[in-house]
Formats: structure tokens, C-alpha cells, sequence
């Protein structure tokens, strides 16, 4: 059996995505999206000659009723005479993705919810917090430095009675080369004082400061969660040199014993990095979502890298999809070509049995992520068994 189809009735967990427009885009707006850079392609030139330009219009365009390789115009002509809900809904519900782990706290306002994207993808959906927007939240809502840590304690205790992770954006505000120690109450509570003097002199509500970001993640570990951090790879706003994550081998070190687990995101070109610390650390796990998109026709060889060093247990899917259905559609089809082309080529020269890549393959996609984030016993069963995630 081909490659391109074998297993894509093994439904996907996306651990690690976020809510797609259904606005009818133009041609900026569509091209905003399909790029990680904040500016616009250069006169002359269009964001879909790239990777993922090119994988749009070979591997979307059929499932929007078109030839592959239609061009950029009559691709966007297509996607708006189906309109923003239509496409959404196609390209959602052709990935084979069961669940949806959703991280909130980016442009919120501008895409679906978590509710909207489970009966948009028909699949479950789940809420993953970003840790530093809940700190925005409580300034916003008018806390006081000496109350902050109480008060953060509550609420984040009050999400996650639903999450089923947090996520920290660490990489993008203070670098990942930040003192991994807890920081004391009293250190916490000065530097929240700092924070919200600045914001009273106009400064605008975004955290920054390491020694809150610190309080967070260890607000975090206290409570053994499943700590997603962004690695490697992202938006133009990202210095990618501190965001190795060897940078967090020391707050691994501490927290190996925790009971929290440590999820890296993305990796790239971080990711034999990211599989060696997979391989040494109990509680780390990774993935290399929004890499795979974005590659398009080399994502095969990203994929394969990422099995070299890792325990195949430790190894996640995920799209980072947002905005763009697109995105997710790319990132289903991808990572199940490029893998099963990986475990191909070992059955090839090792003869690896087709049921152990089958075994593989599921662990990969699915499993590793429901025990990663412990989820209860009573979802144990095959994601997609109810229909959800059904093309």
C-alpha cells in the first residue's frame, strides 16, 4: 500500500493547535497566515512561492474541488465562492484528527473556540492555558503586587478543573536561558510592583519580566501539569538563538522528579536537540508541529530526524495550527506521509514488521499524548471510536 494512505484510519491527537478563521480572506489577509514573518511578501513577489505555499496548491486545492497546482488566484476564488465556514469544515474534517488541544491564549477574538473548532473539525476539543496571559488577566482585573500570587493561585486552579495542560511563551518574552530556580514570594511580589508601576505610567499590560514568568512555570510544577513550551521556530518577535532547548536542561533537572511534565513544541531546527532531551529526561516529551507545514516537501526528512534519538514513546503530533485551516490540513497529511516513509525505509533495510510500525505509528499519533497528559481511563478508548475526527 502506498505511503501517502496506509494508516489514515488512525485518528490523531493534536496536542498543541489553535481556532482557524472562517472570515472570507483576501489575498493579504490569506497570505498574513501562511507566513511566520509580520511583513508583507516583497513587491513583485507572494508568500506562496515557498514550501507551504506549494503544498497549499497540491494538497488542498483537491479537497476544495480543484486541480492540484491551481494557481494562487483561482485557489483564493475557490475558497471564497465556498466561504470561510465551507473551507474550514472541508479541509478540518479531512484530516482524521479526533481531538484538538487548544491553547487560547493567542488573537482569541479572531478565530474559532475550542466549542466552535470541535463542531467545526467534528472532533472533541480541550483547553490548554497559557500560563503568562492568565498573569494579564488578574492586572487587568485590577490585582495588587501583594495579592498576586494568592490570587494567581486561584485562578489558575480554577482552570484547570477543565485544561488539560498550560503553556508557557517564555521563549518569545524572556528567552530560554533564564534562571531555572523558583523564585521567593518576596522576589515575585517586587517584581509585580515593577510591573504594574510601568503599566501606571503607560506601559502596555504584556509580561516580561523573568522573575514573574519564573513564579508562573513553578506555579505549574506545583501542580504536576503538563507544561507545554514554545522551542525553536515562530513568529518574526522570536529571538531563535535563546530558544534552543538545551537552555532548559537545568530547570529539566529540577523538575524531573515533579511529576510535571515538560512538552517542547516545534523544535525546529531544534529538534535532534529536543530528542535528546526526550531520551534523558523522564517526564520530557516533543513534537515538530508547525515545522512540518511549513516545510511542505521536506517535512519527510524533519519527521525521520526525529526518530533517530528519541524513545518512540516520547514523540507527539501536533499542527500548531492557527488561523488558516489550511495549516491543520498540511499538518495531518504531512506528518502521516513523512512517517510512515520514515518506518518504511527501516522496514526496508531492518525489516521492521508491519505491525510494529502500525504500534509505532499509534503511539506516535495518539497514545503517547493521552498518557502524557494522564487522561482519565474513561477516554482511553481509540480516539475517533464516537465519530469524531470521521472525514
Amino acid at each position: 500500500m502506498s505511503t501517502e494512505r496506509r494508516d489514515l484510519d488512525i485518528p490523531l491527537l493534536d496536542h498543541h493547535c489553535h481556532g482557524v478563521t472562517t472570515a472570507d480572506l483576501d489575498r493579504d489577509e490569506f497570505e498574513a497566515l501562511i507566513t511566520e514573518s509580520d511583513w508583507d511578501a516583497p513587491e513583485g513577489t507572494t508568500h506562496f512561492d515557498s514550501q507551504v505555499g506549494f503544498a497549499i496548491r497540491r494538497h488542498c486545492a483537491p479537497v476544495l474541488g480543484l486541480e492540484p497546482f491551481a494557481s494562487p488566484d483561482e485557489y483564493l476564488a475557490r475558497r471564497r465562492e465556498l466561504g470561510g465556514l465551507e473551507v474550514s469544515r472541508r479541509l478540518l474534517r479531512a484530516t482524521g484528527i479526533s481531538d484538538y488541544f487548544i491553547e487560547t491564549g493567542h488573537r482569541g477574538d479572531e478565530i474559532l473556540d475550542p466549542d466552535e473548532m470541535a463542531d467545526a473539525g467534528g472532533a472533541r476539543a480541550s483547553v490548554i492555558v497559557r500560563l503568562e496571559r492568565l498573569a494579564e488577566e488578574l492586572v487587568l482585573d485590577g490585582v495588587e503586587a501583594a495579592g498576586f500570587t494568592e490570587a494567581y493561585a486561584r485562578l489558575l486552579d480554577e482552570r484547570l478543573r477543565t485544561a488539560v495542560g498550560v503553556k508557557s511563551i517564555a521563549a518569545y518574552r524572556i528567552g530560554l536561558d533564564f534562571d531555572p530556580r523558583r523564585p521567593s514570594e518576596a522576589e515575585t511580589d517586587s517584581a509585580v510592583a515593577t510591573w504594574l508601576a510601568g503599566i501606571a505610567d503607560g506601559a502596555p499590560v504584556r509580561l516580561a519580566d523573568p522573575v514573574i514568568i519564573r513564579s508562573l512555570l513553578w506555579a505549574a510544577v506545583d501542580r504536576a501539569c503538563a507544561i507545554q513550551f514554545h522551542i525553536g521556530y515562530g513568529d518574526a518577535d522570536v529571538d531563535l538563538h535563546r530558544c534552543s532547548p538545551l537552555l532548559l536542561t537545568d530547570f529539566l533537572r529540577l523538575t524531573r522528579e515533579t511529576g510535571a511534565r515538560v512538552m517542547l513544541l516545534h523544535c525546529y531546527p531544534f529538534h535532534r536537540e529536543a530528542g535528546y532531551l526526550a531520551q534523558v529526561f523522564p517526564h520530557v516529551y516533543f513534537d515538530v508541529g508547525l515545522a512540518i507545514n511549513y516545510t511542505g516537501s521536506r517535512s519527510d526528512e524533519i519527521i525521520a530526524e526525529t526518530l533517530e534519538l528519541a524513545p518512540f514513546h516520547k514523540i507527539l503530533f501536533s499542527s500548531d495550527a492557527f488561523g488558516a485551516a489550511e495549516l491543520y490540513h498540511l499538518g495531518a497529511l504531512l506528518f502521516r506521509r513523512g512517517l510512515a516513509r520514515a518506518l518504511d525505509t527501516f522496514a526496508e533495510r531492518d525489516g521492521w514488521p508491519a505491525a510494529e510500525r502500525t504500534r509505532i505509528t499509534e503511539m506516535i499519533a495518539w497514545r503517547n499524548a493521552r498518557r502524557a497528559y494522564r487522561l482519565d481511563a474513561s477516554t482511553e478508548e481509540t480516539p475517533g471510536a464516537d465519530g469524531a475526527g470521521a472525514a
